[in-house]
This record gives structure tokens, sequence and C-alpha cells, in this order.
């Protein structure tokens, strides 16, 4: 998972994805930001423009935002932006939405932040609209934030809807009955435990079997094979963002695998023994493609 917004240029998303399928990656999310929260100065390419265009460059390599927020987009602009990345991908491409939280970039490009209640809410209709876009002939919808008046379906029922968020109620429950996958954000293994059973009583309230809903995580990542390429990584980390590679390995240690790939796998084995389907490792030093390697090559065969 990339954080797009951190001066990634078109050269390097290409790269990246080049990575990713030579050395067996399945998947590359990109968040969908407009504003970098640590250097504004950075370059930040479009999330949708910029899907689309590796899915035309990549053969097998699944692709999706985690997550384009409510705030940013009419939900018929942003099914229609979907939908049409998933077919130049022939069918790889997975939706993630939710609710926005980055204020600052609301105020810089004038975007309606509103309050969580009102993100929430916007979010739950956005959920319904898209869903309805791309599962119907023709849909109807008049709620609070949007209208449609028998808007013609855009025919790809077997689009993924992902929604993101901490699995509270306001995101947990329109997932529940919208979306094909939950995505938790990181956590402690307790946190992250916790989270997997709000999202199970979800399902038992909104009637849903919860083995229908796939459950997955975006966790940080920093891995080597020894101790010394480990310390190299979280030096390179702490480069693009100020901090010291001690305090990098301090912070993500708790909420995600760090460490060698025998105790990177170890953490992902915990996760999925908790009930998570899969996660979406958080890769901030976007051009280390060596990490990306090591990924692929070591650390997925180790946990399967």
């Amino acid at each position: 998972m990339i954080e797009g917004q951190e001066g990634v240029t078109w050269e390097e998303w290409v790269a990246l994805a080049s990575a990713c399928e030579e050395h067996g990656v399945e998947a590359l999310f990109r968040s969908d930001h407009y504003i970098s929260w640590f250097d504004e100065s950075r370059r930040v390419l479009d999330a949708w423009a910029t899907i689309a265009g590796l899915a035309a460059r990549t053969t097998k390599l699944e692709l999706g935002t985690l997550v384009s927020p409510a705030t940013f987009r009419h939900p018929s602009v942003l099914a229609r932006s979907a939908a049409t990345a998933d077919e130049i991908s022939g069918g790889r491409v997975t939706l993630g939405m939710g609710a926005g939280w980055q204020d600052r970039e609301h105020e810089a490009y004038g975007f309606e932040f509103g309050t969580p209640r009102e993100r929430v809410a916007r979010l739950g209709e956005q959920l319904e609209i898209v869903h309805g876009l791309l599962h119907a002939d023709r849909f109807d919808f008049d709620g609070t934030y949007y209208r449609l008046d028998a808007a013609p379906g855009l025919g790809r029922p077997e689009l993924p809807i992902l929604v993101g968020g901490s699995a509270k109620r306001g995101t947990a429950l329109p997932a529940v009955r919208f979306a094909d996958e939950y995505n938790a954000l990181f956590g402690t293994l307790d946190e992250v435990r916790e989270r997997k059973q709000k999202l199970d009583e979800a399902c038992e309230l909104g009637g849903r079997d919860p083995a229908t809903l796939r459950y997955s995580l975006m966790a940080p990542c920093v891995i080597g094979r020894t101790e010394q390429e480990v310390l190299e990584s979280a030096r390179r980390i702490g480069a693009r963002f100020g901090r010291d590679p001690e305090d990098v390995l301090e912070r993500h240690r708790e909420h995600g695998p760090v460490g060698t790939i025998a105790e990177a796998a170890e953490r992902l084995k915990q996760i999925e023994e908790i009930g998570y389907d899969r996660v979406m490792l958080q890769h901030l030093a976007h051009d280390d493609l060596e990490t990306v390697a090591l990924i692929g090559r070591e650390l997925a065969p180790a946990v399967a």
C-alpha cells in the first residue's frame, strides 16, 4: 500500500507496479489524498487517473484505492471512474471507499469537510449509490446528500467494493449492506481483535454471514533479511519523514510486521489467526523496490 501523496512520480508508479508483478506481489493499493500531511510541496497524482494508467501497463496486478474519501467525488463520478479502470484492467480493480479525515486538504481545495457524523452519513449514501450503479440496470436514489433519477447502470457487479475504517458502526453497518471487503486501520493485536469482533457484530445486526465479508487490515511494514537490513529500511523511512530510525521501529513494531522475515511472518500469522484474510502493507519508502521484492519473494511465501 503506497501513500501516493508523498511525492510519487508516474515513473515511480510504473516501477512499483512492475516490481510487484515481477516479484509476485498480488496487489498494489494506494491512498487517495491531494496533500501530504508532512510536506505540502510533494507531488500528488490523482488516484483514479493513476490506477487507470497502471491498469493499462500491467497484466495481473490487482489495483485499488485505500481509500477514496466520500468528500472528494460525486458517487456517480467515482463509480464510473472505477468501472472504467476495471474495464481497462480486465477486472482487476477494487474500489476502496471511506469517510475522509484530512481537514487540511479539504480546506486547500474547497471540498466541504463537515462533521464526523456528516461524513459518515455521506459515505453511507455513496456506498448505496455506487453499489446500485454497479449492480442495477437502472438506479434511482433520493437521499440527504445525493439524488439520482433513474440513472443507467454501469454493468459491473463483479467490481469489488471495499470500505476502510476503524470498524465503528457508522462505517461497519453500511459495509455489511453494500461492500465485499472491510479494511481496518492498523493497531495493536488487541485492537485488531476488537475490530474483528465489532465487524462480526455488525454482520449479525445486518443479517449477513461474516464469512461473506472479506476482512483485511492496513499495517505498517519494516522488514529485512537481517537486523541490519531492518535498521536500513527504518532509516529510509525515517529520512522521508524526518524521524529517527529507532523511533520508526518503536512506533511501527506495535502496529504491524516489523523485523526479519521470520518475525514479520509470525506477526502476519497472528493477524490471520484473528480472522483477517489479507494485510495491505504500508510501504512508505516508495522508491525502495528491494523491499517490494522481499515482500513478494520471501515474506509472502513464509506466511503461505
